[in-house]
């Protein structure tokens, strides 16, 4: 009997999860039941925003106006077109009049203003046809959702002479939450079918297929529960739901895939059901807890930035993670328990797939694909240093757009075109003199006289790009001043006029808010905490994959040839959309600029799914290494056996992202293809190309490891093989010189 069927192998925790295995699935058919009613409803509790740093001096700002002064911070505004009539007609002002009036009564409003009230020109488009009244919604994202949906119906749409539209950044966040909500059920319809259509195309049988599909729905489900119960808490963003589904479905799917197929591996060698799982658990269950581990130290990196929109990514794919983690070592196992030989049932494959004398389904990859990836990581690392030159100056290539990328804001053009809110905006930005709602305003607290007020209003006037200053608006004991600056509100030359205006010395104390000061203050906060990001990532890493692997060098090749495959989507997103390529196709607008958080959220989930495909190549190659002692030939064996795994795997979790990417937002759209270009680019390029070459170029000094941490690898670290040995000593070393190495041998012969 072989190794892996003696009794022994059976760890104590293969024995608990397949104790019981008939229980232990009704309990998580239970538990899963009660996290569908614990996350119902979890995308309505949670905001739209979330790209500004709390603590910043804007916020502080933008505070302090809204208590003091809440008609200079509007969030609801109400465009008012008078079709061919002027906004002066009496008619126009009479209706106009009653609407303001009307909004002022309602509860939560506060801070209404008009055109009609003011007469000011900032609020009237340049041809006379449109005009705006303003207000503020009182309360949190929810609450002026919840005010909005109750007053927008009663205001939207034909009154007497006018036609009222309604916007504002309220109406953007609450249309974009909805618009989230939407798409995101559409692309779950589109990727659970496709995805098990190909893992069916996989595994062949259609029992197998169903395993990982049902381990990422689990997940999915548990994750929205803990979203739920964090909203009680903390603010998190609608957009983690997105990332919820994506890495719920495609590392839940990873996970299984593993593990099924080295159970079926395990059962076409001759073990029986539990041996199987044993040994499965015991070094493709480590491989997943090891791939678990890098994934969330990723993703728990973003907990460092203040941002709640960052942090919100941080809190789902955790979670996510973690129960994807847990249902692929202890559901599954119960239920592989419980089906046995039977996983290889109802093989749809059977009529294409040419009949071998007793060759099973599991087997097949590993004679079929297995000797394709067997042949091409031979040839890799024949010509080691001209794959290893060519893939990373292309990489590097494709990588060179971002090197002109440009930060800004996401606005109401992530909106698609039709969106009502977005019209409004749009409307306003282009119809009305100076863009209503892109200024600047700056805060004076603290005694003042008029004539201190108005040489601090004079100084500001003179400095460069200030298109027009407006105020003082006094309170007790505060004014505020708006600042129109030049050009875009939010362009290079309003962050400059930002960083002056704050430098500017009064006889009060001042600060800044708007549009631009949000995002310098978002973008210093970023610089700030992104190199303590960056260490944690690092740092994780190298620890977990020494552990893994037990080398020096392993950990650092890991880190940057990770970060080297993520050089096409970062450069693609600067060239897509940024520069606005292929928006057509897309279907979305370009604003010349990448929202500040973005980059970074998408390293570090980019960056824990390439650390997801390592770890499953390096631990396969690892256990065929402590086995055998032999580099090259573990090298060959690992991609043999992972190569099409992690294809497939990388596909799949490409076509969930894609599916996350049709959203109508543009935010969501970047986030899910440049995700999936990632994966692909890892999978197919950095796995395939990079690593057996890189591999063959640094040869037996891959495994080095000065003595003391060989020491601490022996002691707290974990091997899936047994320990190393030398192919002399290696009592089954004769297998290297069997079908595979004799294939090798000749594929090198014949080099």
């Amino acid at each position: 009997m072989s190794e892996v069927n003696s009794p022994e192998r059976v760890g104590g925790w293969t024995r608990l999860v397949t104790a019981r295995p008939r229980l232990s699935l009704l309990t998580a058919l239970v538990i899963t039941a009660l996290a569908v009613f614990a996350g119902s409803g979890v995308a309505d509790r949670m905001g739209s925003g979330g790209w500004e740093a709390p603590d910043a001096e804007s916020m502080y700002t933008t505070q302090v106006l809204e208590r003091e002064f809440p008609a200079s911070q509007p969030n609801l505004l109400l465009l008012i077109d008078s079709g061919s009539a002027s906004v002066d007609d009496p008619a126009v002002a009479a209706e106009a009049a009653r609407l303001t009036e009307r909004l002022a009564g309602e509860k939560g409003i506060t801070g209404v203003g008009s055109y009609w009230q003011t007469t000011s020109p900032a609020l009237r488009s340049e041809d006379g046809h449109q005009a705006i009244v303003a207000a503020r919604i009182e309360g949190d994202e929810k609450a002026a959702g919840e005010i909005l949906d109750r007053i927008a119906p009663a205001y939207r749409g034909a009154s007497g002479p006018v036609e009222v539209s309604v916007g504002g950044p309220v109406a953007v966040r609450h249309e974009m939450q909805t618009i989230i909500q939407e798409d995101l059920l559409r692309a779950e319809l589109i990727a659970l079918p496709v995805t098990l259509v190909l893992l069916v195309m996989v595994f062949g049988s259609a029992i197998a297929a169903l395993l990982p599909l049902g381990v990422g729905i689990v997940a999915i489900l548990g994750a929205n529960a803990v979203l739920r119960g964090i909203t009680e808490f903390t603010d998190v963003s609608v957009f983690a739901q997105n990332l919820t589904t994506a890495l719920g479905l495609g590392l839940a799917i990873d996970y299984a895939l593993f593990i099924v197929r080295r159970f079926r591996e395990e059962l076409a060698a001759g073990a029986d059901t539990r041996a199987a799982i044993g040994t499965t658990l015991r070094t493709a269950g480590r491989t997943v807890l090891f791939s678990a581990l890098t994934v969330a130290v990723s993703l728990a990196a973003l907990m460092v930035f203040p941002q709640y929109f960052l942090r919100s990514f941080a809190y789902a794919g955790i979670a996510v993670v973690l129960l994807a983690a847990a249902a692929a070592l202890t559901l599954l196992p119960a239920a592989l328990m419980l089906l046995g030989p039977r996983v290889n049932s109802l093989d749809l494959r059977k009529l294409l797939r040419r009949r071998k004398g007793g060759t099973s389904p599991a087997a097949e990859p590993a004679e079929g694909a297995g000797r394709g990836w067997s042949r091409f990581a031979v040839l890799v690392m024949r010509r080691a240093p001209l794959f290893a030159g060519v893939t990373t100056v292309g990489l590097v290539l494709l990588g060179l757009p971002f090197l002109g990328v440009k930060f800004g804001t996401a606005d109401d053009r992530q909106l698609p075109a039709s969106a009502e809110s977005r019209v409004v905006q749009e409307h306003i930005r282009d119809a009305f003199p100076g863009s209503p709602g892109g200024g600047l305003e700056v805060l004076a607290e603290g005694a003042a006289t008029p004539a201190q007020y108005a040489d601090f209003r004079s100084r500001i006037a003179a400095l460069p790009g200030v298109q027009r200053v407006d105020g003082p608006v006094t309170g007790d004991g505060s004014a505020y001043f708006n600042v129109l600056p030049e050009g875009e509100s939010v362009g290079q030359e309003a962050q400059q006029l930002v960083r002056e205006l704050r430098v500017e010395t009064a006889p009060f104390d001042t600060s800044v808010t708007g549009a631009a000061a949000v995002l310098v203050d978002s973008k210093d906060a970023i610089a700030d905490r992104l190199p303590w990001a960056l260490g944690i990532i690092v740092v994780v890493t190298l620890l977990l994959v020494f552990l893994l692997t037990g080398s020096v060098l392993i950990p650092l090749q890991a880190v940057v040839l990770n970060a080297l495959s993520l050089t096409a989507m970062f450069g693609a997103v600067v060239w897509v959309f940024q520069d606005g390529h292929l928006s057509g196709l897309l279907a979305f607008t370009s604003t010349g600029d990448i929202e500040t958080t973005l980059p970074v959220l998408m390293f570090c989930v980019a960056f824990g799914l390439s650390m997801d495909y390592g770890v499953f190549l390096l631990s396969r190659i690892k256990e065929e290494y402590d086995r055998t002692g032999d580099h090259e030939h573990s090298v060959t064996f690992g991609l043999r056996h992972t190569g099409g795994l992690i294809t497939a795997a990388a596909v799949i979790l490409a076509v969930v992202m894609v599916a996350i990417g049709t959203s109508r937002v543009t935010n969501t759209k970047m986030l899910g293809l440049g995700i999936a270009l990632a994966v692909l680019m890892d999978a197919m390029v950095v796995r395939s190309l990079l690593v057996p070459a890189v591999m063959k170029l640094t040869g037996r000094f891959t495994w080095w490891a000065p003595a003391p941490l060989r020491a601490f690898h022996q002691r707290f670290g974990l091997s899936e093989g047994e320990p190393a040995r030398t192919p002399s000593e290696d009592p089954s070393a004769e297998e290297i010189s069997g079908p595979e190495g004799q294939e090798r041998d000749k594929i090198m012969a014949g080099a």
